[in-house]
């Protein structure tokens, strides 16, 4: 008998429907069906939950490939979650340009080194755009660090892929508005997170 159809027929037994369980078990009403459809396992401490809230070992629950298959299921969420940690950080290192001297100021007769916020407005149109990027990378940062638990199949499918465009989109910009050492700095973050996107797969 699979892990599925355990759980409802032990469900079942103590009279109980899913969103009882779920109440039980801390738990929403739509993991429990997930659970119960066969679309997925619990993770492990949901797994010890089920079995002390029936009384039954983990070993009854599974069988020797479903303990597999949750283990794979389980590593593979510490590296996702490890991945979006390292992704939202790298995103907030955006913050670097509002106080280093990455930007080039041009004064009449000179190039001065300046920070993002110290930038002077004589091309008004090129620091709002270099703010608008800046915010809108490490807003996304946050927000990354802010969703680790997110299930939403868009945020879970996309997350990596705007932050990469965000990053790319900077590095083009700094480029074409000759901000070397910004470009530079938009470059690299963006090519450690394509880096790790690579190697998380």
């Amino acid at each position: 008998m699979e892990f599925n159809e355990k759980i409802q027929q032990l469900r079942r037994r103590r009279g109980l429907t899913q969103e009882e369980l779920a109440e039980k078990l801390y738990v929403s009403r739509t993991a429990v069906s997930k659970w119960e459809s066969g679309r997925g396992y619990p993770n492990i401490e949901s797994l010890k939950a089920i079995a002390e809230f029936f009384s039954v070992t983990v070993d009854e629950l599974l069988s020797s490939d479903e303990i597999l298959v949750l283990a794979e299921d389980s590593a593979n969420q510490k590296t996702s979650r490890f991945g979006d940690l390292i992704y939202g950080l790298l995103d907030l290192c955006a913050l670097l340009l509002l106080f280093l001297p990455l930007f080039a100021d041009r004064a009449p007769g000179a190039v001065v080194p300046s920070s993002l916020l110290m930038l002077g407005w004589d091309r008004a149109y090129l620091k709002v755009l270099y703010i608008g990027i800046t915010a809108a990378i490490v807003l996304f940062g946050i927000a990354e660090l802010a969703l680790q638990n997110c299930q939403n199949e868009f945020w879970v499918k996309n997350k990596k892929i705007i932050s990469l465009s965000l990053g790319v989109a900077a590095t083009l910009l700094f480029t074409v508005s000759l901000q070397p050492y910004a470009a530079v700095l938009a470059f690299s973050l963006t090519a450690i997170k394509a880096y790790l996107l690579i190697k998380l797969r």
